[in-house]
């Protein structure tokens, strides 16, 4: 059996490694109880309020996992080209699609830790909106 490179086996295990957006789990915001309501009923809004803010933003996790996944293959098919071109042949094409990928996952797991910050971003929004609209007491979000 054939032994894999150095280069190919790094990449292939950052790409396991990176990971995805993940969805956020909750707000990241302080919300108080509105002047006069109960905890109770302020814990009623509260689970209200998250599942329609994760209602609002179910879609903006998984584009950003996509975004990732397809940084990661254009990258090989670039690399496995450039490698072929340049080192000529088989042994350069696998050596640059290990180079492709490597790179093209580091862009992929950048372009995924940002779709994230914008998934607790507009999660956040979502859920001061409905929080706000049921009388509570929301901090301005900048």
């Amino acid at each position: 059996m054939k032994s894999i490179n150095a280069p190919l086996m790094s990449a292939m295990l950052l790409v396991l490694l990176a990971g995805c957006a993940s969805a956020p789990t909750g707000p990241n915001i302080a919300v108080m109880p509105g002047a006069g309501k109960s905890f109770e009923h302020f814990k009623v809004d509260d689970i209200v309020c998250r599942q329609y803010a994760a209602n609002q933003t179910g879609g903006a996790t998984q584009s950003a996992n996509n975004k990732a996944v397809e940084s990661a293959a254009i990258g090989t098919v670039i690399g496995a080209a450039a490698g072929a071109a340049i080192g000529g042949g088989h042994r350069g094409a696998g050596t640059g699609a290990g180079a492709g990928l490597l790179f093209g996952s580091a862009a992929g797991a950048n372009a995924s830790q940002y779709g994230t910050y914008g998934a607790q971003r507009a999660y956040d929004i979502s859920y001061a909106q409905c929080m706000y609209a049921k009388g509570n007491s929301v901090p301005m979000i900048r």
